[in-house]
Formats: structure tokens, sequence, C-alpha cells
């Protein structure tokens, strides 16, 4: 069957982490094959309003993941499992940097402000978790996720965001959680 799930965790650990100055929205959507094999599309949007040392950052785009998830434990028809799984994701968004201060040897550059960024981000990552058969076809579980960023650089004459809508804030490893309640067909 075909599922369909709505995340519910990270609206609300963002809203407590950022005081609502980001905000990620997601679902997914997969099909049970063999009672074991479950191919997973995962979309969203995120929006940021960012402020860290060295800078401001603004921005907002749209993210999907497309992976597979495997049934660690072969039982038959049953939707409860422990599963495991790859993804890779994209995101695409505008943002601008503003009061930018740069420093180096001693020495500080700025305020610059970078406005009409765009880009396209990519990673890959390793998911881990549960899913539990609550009724009739609603289920619900959680995925932990281990991130890791692929697109590292900055086209020529742009600065590499400090947000990833999907991914987090731009480091080389990221970890996610995902809390879902979801619906099979």
């Amino acid at each position: 069957g075909i599922a369909i799930k709505l995340d519910i965790a990270m609206p609300i650990i963002e809203a407590a982490r950022s005081a609502g100055k980001i905000q990620d929205y997601e679902f997914a959507l997969n099909i049970r094959l063999k009672n074991r094999f479950y191919p997973t599309l995962e979309v969203g949007y995120a929006l940021a309003d960012w402020g860290a040392d060295g800078g401001q950052h603004l921005g907002q785009g749209g993210f999907g993941r497309i992976g597979m998830d495997l049934a660690v434990i072969k039982k038959g028809l049953s939707e409860s499992n422990l599963l495991a799984g790859l993804r890779f994701g994209g995101a695409y968004q505008k943002y601008q940097l503003t009061d930018v201060r740069i420093y180096e040897n001693h020495w500080q550059t700025g305020p610059l402000n970078f406005y009409n960024q765009d880009r396209f981000d990519c990673w890959g990552e390793f998911v881990v978790g549960c899913q539990v058969h609550l009724w009739e076809g609603l289920h619900m579980g959680w995925y932990g996720r281990i991130k890791l960023l692929i697109t590292r650089t900055a086209k020529e004459g742009a600065v590499m965001p400090y947000y990833i809508p999907g991914l987090g804030f731009r480091n080389d490893f990221n970890w996610g959680f995902n809390y879902y309640i979801g619906y099979r067909f």
C-alpha cells in the first residue's frame, strides 16, 4: 500500500530551538513492496531568519529527499517494524546575508551585504527508525538521521548560506529527527 506521513516533530523542535525564527515543514510518501522495501519520497519547505556572529541570514526554499527503507525484521504483513535506509536530498533556496563581518589576521572587513542569492545544495543521509501500527491504516513512528553535505563550495561571486532547507545549519555533518503520523491506503 501507499502511505502518506506528516512530520510533527520538526516544527516543534525548530520553534523551541530558534523561537520561531526557523520554520520547517515536511511530509513523506512511501510504498510498501513485498512487505520489506519502502521506496520513499519526502518533500518540504523551510524559512530561516537567523542571526549569528558575523551576519544575518534570511532565506526560504523547498527541499526533497528520495531513497529506500528496508524493514529490518521480516514479520509478514505487520506494519510495525524497525527500518533502516538511505536518502539523497536536494534543496533550492533564495537567501540574503547582511551585516557580514570577515575577520582575518587581526583585521575586520565589513559589514558586507549579499542580496538576491540563490543556491542548490545536495546531501546524503543514513536513516534508522521505527513505525508502529495504531489502528486500521493509521500508524506513527520516528526517524533518526545522519546527514552528509555534498555541496561544500559557493559558485563564483556568491556566499554560502548559513541554513539549508531540509539539511539544517551548514555543516559537513548534521543530524536530524522526525516524528510522524501517517495513514496507509
